[in-house]
């Protein structure tokens, strides 16, 4: 397991990263039928935790599913986006048990969003971002979307970045339209090694 160091850390007590990647294991591993112990919540996986349980097979996204506000249990919030990312992620079909130990789990705890404040234009936003830092949310009107900072590894360009995460949020006309609201957040993430 190795960690990544947010720019901004998430608030409250530092959860055990070995222990939240176990619980992700254990829920999608008993969801497919392999009974698997779940680890009992330390008090730091009790407190309100935001969390995404990102999954990949070869390097190759194979699902992922979070929340961007702490409003349950992070050990709660865990162990149910591991169960999303890995049998309701809509880009995906169920994962199936010949994968389960193929999966590579990832988790990450999200910090509290902050609005980024920006003139309302494209090259306003590209200036707010911290690029390789920021997790940012995009909303419009009912249209929204999230990037973890982990993908700035993929999209290191601010341009390229933000039109993938506008077309992720299913906004699609051409340029830069009104009403785009940004936020950012850090995170602190886990991953198996």
């Amino acid at each position: 397991m190795t960690a990544s160091a947010p720019h901004r850390s998430p608030d409250g007590p530092e959860p055990d990263g070995a222990r939240l990647l176990a619980t992700a294991r254990a829920a999608i591993a008993n969801e497919l039928g392999r009974s698997t112990p779940m680890p009992h919540p330390e008090p730091a996986e009790r407190a309100p935790g935001a969390s995404f349980v990102t999954l990949t097979i070869d390097g190759r996204l194979r699902g992922c599913i979070g929340t961007l506000e702490a409003y349950r249990p992070l050990h709660d919030d865990v162990e149910e986006n591991a169960r999303a990312a890995a049998f309701a992620d809509p880009r995906f079909p169920p994962l199936t048990a010949a994968e389960l130990d193929r999966i590579h789990i990832e988790v990450s705890r999200l910090g509290p969003p902050e609005p980024i404040d920006y003139d309302g234009t494209e090259a306003g936003a590209i200036a707010a971002l911290r690029p390789g830092v920021d997790g940012v949310i995009l909303r419009r009107g009912r249209h929204r979307a999230t990037f973890l900072p982990q993908v700035w590894e993929q999209l290191p360009e601010p341009r390229e970045f933000l039109a993938h995460l506008r077309r992720k949020a299913g906004i699609v006309e051409p340029g830069w339209p009104d009403g785009i609201r940004l936020e950012r957040y850090g995170v602190r993430s886990w991953h198996e090694t």
